[in-house]
């Protein structure tokens, strides 16, 4: 296959990789509907009860059943984990670099058969479900290049002697936890957890069960490339049981959660109780978007339909606000429900369908209520506004792409919603546009369409914002790639201050130690 797939690829004109993908989901639909087992230290374990995940495309799809793992089955694990950690520790950094780089390979040939269950398993389109694939594999291959690139972090300090040898050395913590989200099932799962055992910790991943069986073949590759079963494992389960045991066991010494605000925050609260752990939350945001009157309004409103209409909008970084200069407003929101008129929803497996189905019932149900509170709040629909109950689509949770209007008063403009949901507001200049986007408690990502340098450099200096992007048609506010654009928020976003796929990641997984050794 010669076409890279990322997040800014905007179609896969390949003849071969859509037939190898449209052969994979053929293959993966056989196998669907099992029940499946985690493992603790190796051994299969079947839990109390089982999850049933059914396809957001169709009801009728049972993507599996999964164990659900008991308090005894979670301190298990923690108790194999850490008695994996010294071996692990101690495992020179170069092998565990090399067997990284196995697993890269290992997902790389099996990619389309992953991006197949990625797309069944919570809708994606094609390119981002291989997208979502091919992310996980840049993950393993640079951070595995960070540690190369730093010689395992051990760097030679200065002498007060010469008798003395001075070094600074990252070491890792021990036990880590990783909870990761639906909406990125292997890259969430996979950045995390790779960086983790890179840096010498050992492992233990919870999935969502809304892309529990993605998270349990992340586990599989690990250990086909040679992973030891204590350093590695995934325990399918509910937050209140698996979540809540990880994220309050003495022994689990960090942690890494993808999620809501809400609980991204009680975790970064409660999860030091007795001394100091790393916790490092990233949790949503409500990006904005500002068009001044000098932007390409054609290329701004593409954007802003990418954006916010990529994934059905159910990505932490999705457009969900934009605020136009009055000159352009007009222009811009004609241009922008033209766009969304013309989103292809459907089956996401279908080659040509752009936006698939919101995760779950309880998500159309959010979009309901967002839509009738625009109309209470007297604004207006522009675009969409209907859930999909008819025709091939109505076992599925398929709803419009939607762009509003809304007084500012309206909680649309504060609430992350997760949904294909965009709200715009015509603004006097770019001052009040970014007032307006910093008054926020989240800081993930925000974008700028503007024409003249001095728009940019005053967008960038001012915007409260962890990734920031500038005149981008492949995604007004989304489609950070690693080594590309480090992905990590500000303010109620993000408690590391450090990018996923950027030259700082990596190092939160480890501590610094001081070594001096004097020559006798």
């Amino acid at each position: 296959m010669t076409q890279k797939i990322t997040y800014a690829t905007m179609s896969a004109d390949n003849e071969e990789l859509n037939r190898s993908y449209e052969e994979a989901v053929e293959r993966v639909q056989k196998a669907l509907g099992a029940s499946h087992p985690f493992l603790v230290n190796g051994e299969e374990r079947w839990g109390e009860g089982l999850y049933e995940e059914r396809s957001p495309i169709d009801s009728d799809i049972v993507i599996g059943s999964y164990a659900q793992a008991t308090e005894a089955d979670v301190n298990d694990a923690i108790a194999a984990a850490k008695e994996a950690f010294p071996e692990w520790d101690q495992t020179p950094w170069e092998d565990r670099v090399a067997l990284m780089l196995k697993a890269a390979d290992v997902m790389e040939d099996q990619q389309f058969d992953l991006a197949a269950i990625v797309a069944l398993e919570v809708g994606k389109n094609r390119l981002e479900a291989l997208g979502d694939v091919a992310e996980t594999v840049e993950f393993f291959r640079y951070y595995a290049r960070q540690m190369e690139e730093h010689d395992g972090f051990y760097t030679i300090l200065s002498q007060l002697s010469p008798d003395e040898e001075n070094q600074s050395v990252l070491r890792p913590y021990g036990v880590w936890a990783v909870i990761s989200p639906f909406n990125f099932p292997m890259a969430l799962a996979g950045g995390p957890s790779i960086a983790a055992l890179l840096a010498g910790n050992v492992v233990i991943l919870k999935p969502s069960n809304a892309g529990a069986l993605t998270g349990l073949e992340f586990g599989r590759v690990m250990r086909e490339a040679g992973v030891p079963a204590g350093v590695m494992q995934v325990l399918t389960g509910s937050g209140s049981t698996v979540g809540s045991i990880l994220v309050n066991h003495p022994d689990v010494a960090g942690i890494t959660f993808t999620g809501s605000y809400d609980v991204g925050m009680g975790i970064y609260k409660g999860f030091a109780s007795a001394f100091p752990k790393p916790a490092v939350c990233e949790m949503g945001g409500k990006n904005p978007v500002i068009v001044t009157a000098s932007a390409d309004l054609d290329l701004a409103a593409k954007g802003v339909m990418r954006g916010a209409f990529g994934f059905s909008g159910q990505k932490c970084s999705a457009s969900s606000r934009v605020y136009v200069e009055e000159p352009a407003f007009d222009g811009f929101v004609d241009r922008l429900v033209e766009e969304a008129n013309q989103v292809k929803v459907g089956n996401p497996l279908e080659s040509d369908i752009f936006m698939g189905p919101v995760i779950d019932r309880s998500a159309v149900e959010r979009f309901e209520t967002a839509v009738a509170e625009v109309k209470d709040s007297g604004g207006e629909v522009l675009a969409g506004g209907e859930v999909i109950t008819e025709g091939e689509l109505k076992r599925g949770n398929f709803v419009e792409p939607t762009v509003v209007s809304a007084p500012e008063s309206s909680w649309v403009w504060d609430t992350e919603l997760f949904l294909p949901f965009v709200a715009v507001m015509p603004v006097a200049s770019l001052e009040e546009a970014i007032t307006r986007a910093n008054d926020t408690e989240f800081g993930l990502t925000a974008g700028l369409f503007a024409g003249t340098e001095e728009e940019i450099e005053e967008f960038f200096d001012r915007i409260e914002a962890g990734v920031t992007y500038v005149n981008r048609e492949a995604g007004a506010t989304t489609g950070a790639w690693p080594d590309v654009q480090s992905f990590g928020g500000w303010k109620g976003s993000g408690t590391s201050g450090t990018g996923g796929g950027g030259p700082y990641y990596l190092r939160q997984y480890m501590r610094e130690q001081s070594r001096t050794r004097v020559r006798t």
